[in-house]
């Protein structure tokens, strides 16, 4: 038992089942436990901006020019939309198949306008020239002490980087510099990480004892459906492009265990980005590859959220006995991968892009996120979850296509 003591991912998972028992026997104490899991995430938040940058700088600086930069860039782009795209469509047709809202006899006057009527609000103000404006931040350090938004601390790193690189010697004390403040970065968020299983317990005990088990009986179908979704995402789609790269995804699974145990905790797979940066270089992807492909990928890979959103925008429309075209369908698919972009680094990004998504089918009223409001924080572990397991696969993936993973390091680390 000491030696299994340990390992961190076994204390996380004896974190979340302790404040699953104490939020649902003791829900007041539960939900007193609230702060362990948001101060967590405030630590980690609070170093990933320095950690991204770092990361990013010297991965531009392994790579040696910027022709490889952008390579490695368009490859991975190339990759997050085809693949995203597999997210959506499998969304779209469990949906169909299973009809989770068919069941469901809602009368569109008793929905609740008000409670969803933040997010509309945020989704209307959502535009693609102010999405573009947003990635520039006012100042150098607004992009890391801003609004958290990863796009704008990878675009100063990518302009630093360029700029480091074309000074030639003389950047080289710079170099160093960051290199030195990219290891403190990470022995402070390693020493962050051994709170995880007090955050991810404080944050379980929260939601159980917020939202009891009862609350999950209505709109079971819909959860169900969403986490058979995302397995089938994940072990059919994610599971071919690992098989096709050269490695089993369940030995992948197993690991980043420790990280998918935090994201479980925490629902926010932004608690385990670094840790899973550095568990990457350790499986043979390089450091440069890792460095570009992961922050970018936490703003334009995500796979659960695409899975969300669909499923999600499906359901309202069959609980309010709407029945949608195929081009209806279709429409609201190609706006999803485009508004799954949209929200980073705004608060309730899920509810804001779906928000967003329904605006373009009118026939389908934003008051019915309502009905999916209260079962929101009870999917975002299966979103967040797979939005980490699909980066750490695009980061192998797109690794071995530019000719930098290690495959004798990957054989061993997964054998």
């Amino acid at each position: 038992m000491p030696a299994l003591l340990r390992h961190l991912y076994f204390r996380v998972l004896v974190g979340i089942l302790a404040g699953g028992l104490i939020g649902h026997f003791f829900p007041d104490a539960g939900v007193a436990l609230k702060p362990l899991g948001d101060g967590f995430i405030a630590l980690v938040k609070m170093l990933i901006g320095p950690v991204i940058f770092c990361t990013v700088v010297l991965g531009i600086a392994g790579a040696g020019d910027m022709k490889k930069v952008g390579r490695v860039g368009v490859k991975a782009l190339i990759y997050f939309e085809v693949v995203s795209t597999f997210a959506l469509v499998i969304g779209l047709v469990v949906v169909n198949v299973l009809r989770p809202g068919a069941s469901f006899n809602v009368d569109p006057a008793t929905l609740d306008a008000g409670a969803v009527a933040g997010y509309a609000k945020a989704a209307s103000e959502q535009h693609t020239v102010d999405f573009l404006f947003h990635i520039i931040p006012k100042t150098f350090t607004d992009a890391f002490t801003g609004s958290g938004d990863l796009l704008q601390v990878l675009l100063v790193a990518l302009l630093f980087g360029y700029a480091m690189l074309h000074m030639g010697a003389a950047g080289e004390a710079v170099h160093r510099f960051i290199d030195g403040c990219s290891q403190i970065f990470v022995k402070m968020m390693n020493t962050i990480m051994q709170l995880a299983p007090l955050g991810a317990g404080g944050a379980m005990a929260f939601t159980i004892g917020r939202y009891g088990l009862e609350a999950l009986r209505p709109l079971a179908l819909l959860m169900g459906s969403f986490y058979l979704t995302c397995l089938t995402f994940i072990f059919l789609v994610l599971g071919t492009i690992g098989a096709l790269t050269g490695f089993r995804i369940w030995r992948f699974l197993a690991y980043i265990r420790e990280e998918l145990l935090t994201v479980l905790g925490t629902s926010s797979s932004e608690a385990a980005l670094v840790p899973l940066m550095r568990k990457l270089e350790q499986l043979g992807c390089s450091k440069s590859v890792v460095g570009l492909v992961v922050p970018s990928g936490y703003s334009f890979n995500l796979d659960g959220t695409n899975i969300y959103m669909t499923m999600a925008a499906m359901f309202v429309a069959q609980a309010l006995k709407i029945e949608l075209t195929l081009t209806q369908q279709l429409t609201m698919l190609g706006v999803a991968l485009l508004t799954s972009k949209g929200a980073s680094g705004v608060t309730g990004a899920g509810f804001v892009t779906l928000a967003a998504t329904l605006a373009v089918v009118p026939a389908i009223p934003v008051a019915g996120l309502a009905l999916i409001l209260g079962i929101d924080r009870f999917m975002s572990e299966a979103r967040a979850l797979t939005n980490i397991i699909g980066n750490g696969v695009a980061t192998v993936v797109v690794a071995n296509w530019e000719g930098e993973l290690d495959r004798q390091t990957l054989k061993r680390e997964l054998g």
